[in-house]
């Protein structure tokens, strides 16, 4: 055990906070959503702010003409809703960004509050059990890149790879559909060269938009299985809370008091990724019961045609929107079992063989055990794994209202 009061600055400590929050790094720092440091250089923040400028401008032109698309261009209703997933998926992405970008500051507290979590530990057996964890979090962090950006670029490439032949008047064109359509009346994407330069457009814009809602996903992943970690810490620390009835009562008293800060200090940390992490929970659990109900629907058209190029793309998409809501559901999940869990284990301990008055330390832990802190969707949903069923139940629903009414 440690003293959070005195925790010591070590390399060791960011060699493991870097470790954990390398592949974040990753997501994030090329489209500048990733916290900046004080220190860094004026260029190298210009620049940043450049890239933050770039990436938003990009989905600002791909998604403002696909709204008025779908709003006047279109009279379809099949048409409207073939446009309307793409243009989710970027608003959903653009949220994603936007709360990176504003909690920029908060997020950085969180690593430095990892960072000093690391240091107050000590004992090898404690750090290995934080070392586990944090590969358990990179492991996820990189299968969620993995799906996220395959599936979307998968899906963009399934469309973009069709021709269309277009007459106009005497002349034939060839041109490739856009994965998000646009408005023609504001940009016309029919002709060369403004086709090809629209399509790398959307696919920079999906880019962006894939690596923000990867990195938040990710994020949320590794702070709440970091907080896993250190509960689990907390579990072996009143394990042995109890040693000899020979333990002097100060010693014990000592332990309790660290054990009770420690607790409190998880407390916080789950608090604030609550905090920041709430607004993009109740867009990935809203959006994405939707986009999974659109491809659905997509897949039934394709099958149609048996075009198993859109087929697979639409099945890895799927298969990527029911992984981001499942990690933010299963994050919910752990994190209330762990924490009613602290209060079973300072229960179970052998508390009758401590001095009354440093007994009474164990009701504090209890007491705020049995208060949970919940990681919910806008504080709104409580997720968890019957809220993830929830969500799945719910696209079928929408999917077989939307079959009814369009087919």
């Amino acid at each position: 055990m440690s003293n959070s009061k005195c925790a010591p600055e070590s390399n060791a400590a960011k060699k493991h906070v870097d470790f954990n929050l390398q592949l974040n790094r990753w997501y994030l720092k090329p489209i500048g959503a990733w916290p900046q440091v004080d220190t860094l250089s004026s260029i190298w923040k210009t620049l940043t702010l450049l890239c933050i400028f770039i990436c938003a401008g990009t989905i600002t032109v791909v998604t403002g003409p696909c709204m008025l698309y779908i709003l006047f261009e279109k009279d379809s209703v099949k048409a409207k809703l073939n446009a309307i997933g793409p243009l989710l998926h970027r608003l959903m992405g653009s949220v994603n960004y936007w709360v990176l970008l504003r909690r920029s500051e908060d997020i950085r507290k969180l690593v430095r509050h990892m960072e000093t979590d690391w240091s107050l530990i000590e004992k090898p057996d404690d750090r290995e059990i934080m070392l586990q964890h944090a590969k358990f979090g990179r492991s996820v962090t990189m299968i969620c890149g993995l799906i996220m950006q395959v599936g979307t670029i998968l899906f963009s490439i399934a469309r973009a790879m069709k021709t269309a032949t277009i007459v106009v008047g005497n002349e034939t064109y060839t041109t490739h559909p856009m994965t998000c359509p646009m408005y023609n009346k504001l940009i016309d994407t029919r002709f060369s060269p403004i086709n090809e330069i629209a399509l790398a457009l959307q696919f920079l814009s999906g880019i962006v938009v894939n690596s923000s809602t990867a990195g938040a996903c990710s994020l949320a992943a590794v702070f709440a299985i970091h907080a896993c970690g250190q509960l689990n810490v907390l579990h072996r620390w009143l394990e042995k809370l109890v040693g000899s009835e020979k333990e002097e009562n100060h010693i014990v008293k000592r332990k309790v008091s660290i054990i009770v800060e420690h607790h409190m200090r998880i407390l916080s940390f789950i608090s604030r990724l609550e905090s920041i992490m709430h607004k993009v929970s109740l867009v990935e659990l809203m959006g994405c019961t939707i986009n999974m109900c659109l491809l659905g629907y997509y897949t039934i058209m394709a099958w149609e045609t048996l075009d198993a190029a859109k087929l697979t793309s639409y099945a890895i998409v799927y298969l990527s929107m029911g992984f981001n809501i499942f990690i933010f559901c299963y994050i919910g999940e752990i994190i209330t079992e762990q924490c009613k869990h602290v209060g079973e284990m300072a229960y179970m301990t052998d508390w009758y063989n401590l001095h009354h008055k440093t007994a009474l330390g164990l009701v504090l832990i209890i007491a705020r055990s049995s208060n949970v802190i919940k990681i919910t969707a806008g504080k709104l949903f409580h997720l968890s794994i019957a809220t993830f069923g929830d969500v799945i139940r719910t696209s079928m629903v929408y999917l077989n209202l939307l079959r009814t009414l369009t087919m």
